[in-house]
């Protein structure tokens, strides 16, 4: 009999209880777990460090490799929109103004 359906389907209900477990581990306990202020500091920048995690290796890597040049439409692209936020500290303008100068050199130019 063979049983190669079995991994793929155990494999799927495992990852699902694990992610049940970890959503739900703070709903367990009845009353508010007390938390180190340095803990409290820290996840406040949580969510920056998973977005720069996803967006760092975009903007520096091409087909799993470190560009390799210097022409590349992400770089000024990049530095346009990094400039913009500190300037108006605005995320939309930021991104709007990133595309806006990635659009023209990925397509019209061939970056």
């Amino acid at each position: 009999m063979d049983l190669s359906w079995l991994w793929p389907w155990l494999a799927c209900v495992g990852l699902a209880a694990i992610t049940l477990f970890t959503r739900a581990f703070f709903l367990i306990p009845e009353r508010e777990v007390p938390l180190p202020q340095w803990l409290k500091r820290g996840l406040k920048y949580a969510p920056l460090a998973a977005l720069a995690a996803v967006i760092a290796p975009e903007i520096v890597m091409t087909n799993g490799r470190l560009i390799s040049t210097v022409v590349d439409a992400r770089l000024p692209a990049l530095a346009c929109a990094v400039m913009y936020f500190f300037y108006k500290r605005s995320i939309m303008g930021t991104i709007a103004l990133g595309m806006a100068v990635y659009l023209p050199l990925h397509i019209g130019l061939g970056w």
